[in-house]
Formats: C-alpha cells, sequence, structure tokens
C-alpha cells in the first residue's frame, strides 16, 4: 500500500503523525507529528486525552522525547521529521475510513454530514466512492461531534476538480445542503489559518471564495482536498533541497495545473526581486493550505518565502520560493500584486 499524504500514522506509544508526502526514505516515513497523549487534551481516543501540536510543539516534543524521529535526508542544515518504520502501529487511510463511516449504524450528526457530502459527489459529480476520503481528526477517531471539521479528501485530479466545480454550482443552489461560508465562520477559518498581518480577513474571504475547497454542509465547515491517485504519482526523482535565504519577488503565474496539489505547485515568469539575491527562479511551492489553489494563470503575484536550490539526480540545479517552511507560515505569502479588495 502507498503511504500519500493526509494518510496518518499511529506509532507504539500513541503518538500520531500526518503523513506529508508521496516518497520516503528506507528508514522512515515522512511525517508531521499533530497528536500527542495529554492529560489535559480536549480530544479523547480508547480513554486516552489527547492534544493537537503546533509546528514548533511539535519540534520541541520530538527533540526531548523521539530525537530518532528527526533525522538527515534531503534537506541541507535542517532536519526531516518522521517515523521509524519500525514503530508503526497502525497506517490509517482516508478511504478506509470513509467507507467505515459509510457502513456504520452510527446515527450520530458529524457522520450523517460526511455521508451526505460523499453521495453528493458520488451521485452528482461521478466520483466512485473508493476515490474519497477522511483524513484529519475524524481519520483517528478524534471528532468532536459538535465542533469538528470535515477533512473530505478526493483522489484524482480529474475528480478533485469535478468536485469543487459542482460546489461552485450548489453553493449558489438555495435549495442544496452545501452552502456559502458565512462571515462568522470565515473570521474562526481566518483566525485558525492566519497567524500574521500577511493578508487581511477581507482579501482572505476573498481569495477562498473562489478556490471552491472549503463550504458548509448542514453548519459544518468540510474542505475539498485534493491527493493523487496511485498511478498518478511520478517516479521518485532523487533530490537535493538547499534553502538559501528568505525572498519576496513579484511574477507572473503561467501554470496553475497543480496548484489544488500537495504540494501545491505554480510554475511562473517574469520574475522580479524585491528582497533577496536575484536567481532563476522557476516555480513557487507550498505546503500551506492557504495558499493552495490561490492564484491563476496569467495573474500577476507577489510571493514571499524561503529561496531553494534544488539539485536533480543529474547535477543540474534549478529554483524555487518555499512557502510553508513551518506549519504556520509566518511573514510567508502569495497573493495577487495588486489587492483585490481595493481595486473592487
Amino acid at each position: 500500500m502507498k503511504i500519500m499524504p493526509r494518510f496518518f500514522i499511529r506509532t507504539k506509544d500513541n503518538l500520531f503523525f500526518a503523513v506529508n508526502t508521496y516518497h520516503h526514505p528506507e528508514s522512515h516515513y515522512v511525517a508531521f507529528l499533530r497528536y500527542v497523549p495529554d492529560e489535559k487534551g480536549e480530544r479523547v481516543f480508547n480513554g486516552v486525552k489527547y492534544k493537537k501540536l503546533s509546528s514548533n510543539e511539535a519540534y520541541d516534543y520530538l527533540k526531548k522525547h523521539h530525537p530518532n524521529y528527526l533525522f538527515n535526508w534531503n534537506i541541507e542544515g535542517k532536519k526531516t521529521m518522521g517515523v521509524l518504520k519500525e514503530d508503526v502501529d497502525e497506517i490509517l487511510n482516508p478511504i478506509h475510513r470513509l467507507n467505515e463511516i459509510l457502513a456504520s449504524k452510527d446515527n450520530n450528526e458529524l457522520f450523517n454530514k460526511i455521508r451526505l457530502l460523499a453521495k453528493i459527489f458520488h451521485e452528482k459529480a461521478g466520483i466512485s466512492y473508493d476515490d474519497m476520503g477522511i483524513s484529519g481528526s475524524t481519520l483517528l477517531n478524534l471528532q468532536n461531534t459538535t465542533t469538528s471539521d470535515i477533512d473530505f479528501i478526493v483522489f484524482g485530479k480529474d475528480n478533485h476538480k469535478r468536485a469543487i466545480n459542482l460546489y461552485s454550482k450548489l453553493k449558489e443552489d438555495e435549495s442544496s445542503p452545501l452552502e456559502k461560508i458565512n462571515e462568522n465562520y470565515w473570521k474562526h477559518v481566518y483566525d485558525k489559518r492566519i497567524k500574521d498581518n500577511s493578508m487581511t480577513l477581507e482579501e482572505f474571504i476573498w481569495y477562498e471564495s473562489r478556490k471552491n475547497n472549503r463550504g458548509l454542509i448542514k453548519g459544518t465547515l468540510f474542505d475539498i482536498s485534493f491527493t493523487l491517485k496511485e498511478d498518478e504519482i511520478e517516479e521518485e526523482e532523487d533530490i537535493y533541497f538547499k534553502p538559501l535565504e528568505k525572498i519576496k519577488i513579484k511574477c507572473k503565474i503561467i501554470d496553475d495545473d497543480n496548484s489544488y496539489a500537495y504540494p501545491a505547485i505554480y510554475l511562473v515568469s517574469d520574475v522580479e526581486f524585491l528582497e533577496g539575491s536575484d536567481v532563476n527562479i522557476e516555480k513557487i511551492v507550498s505546503f500551506t493550505h492557504t495558499y493552495t489553489g490561490i492564484v491563476k494563470n496569467n495573474e500577476r503575484v507577489i510571493a514571499s518565502g524561503v529561496c531553494e536550490e534544488v539539485t536533480k539526480k543529474d547535477s543540474s540545479k534549478y529554483y524555487q520560493l518555499l512557502i510553508g517552511t513551518t506549519r504556520e507560515s509566518m511573514g510567508e505569502y502569495l497573493k495577487l500584486e495588486k489587492n483585490p479588495i481595493k481595486n473592487n
């Protein structure tokens, strides 16, 4: 079984890690620590309370308790986070979890909404139940029936396009259970996602509204996240990443075909440097959900992040701007060069 982004791993000592790549070294599964047992935690699984960790908390926890889960791989000067393969207790598969919920007779409100969402995408967008899944806290059985969001996964690029196109239509249909996000919910999402002053609430709402990958179903937030199907994953290539410096650029988006992928990838041209050394930036790459699908082909954008030198197996090099060096992405962003709110 291929271990892919949005799968989770439970270790032998009950730590939960979110998988964040399609390719892994021989020793570890590359994944980010998300939940740890904690007496003050708000989530419960098998009688154990769990706490959700920030990026800094996750690194600090592993440095103290599991330094062998921080290892040298393909990023110069930075430890990669991941689970030793011999310490894996269970691989949690989003497709299997959705199938469990669909087959379950548990009539709780959250599960009913998940079943309805899956049924809508199956019947109205023609997406197979085997190409849909559930991630996040619900995958781990750490969900809260009344407060948890639905982290809905669609596998396959064409399937995902059909899902977001369907939602873009249904959110305008007053008879549909899929609704637009109202201002109160947007404030909740904004506070959760934006931790600096890179984007105002009004800007955030404008961008998120046109992405069509987040909505409401009967009052509960849901995401329409994207993971490749196994036959869409390209063969692994030996690549080495060298972080250079913080940069800020203006540029033109010339290929947004993988803008909803993980990571989101935007090919760029006409690059102008506002901060940092001038190198030939070919693409913008983001591991942060906020900057998935945020800009489109032929738009002029401004981006802030870390410049990476990428060396391929044949020793050729290219440069990219990386957004998401931490989960919170402080000071790292991608948006239109001209503020869309001021120009409306």
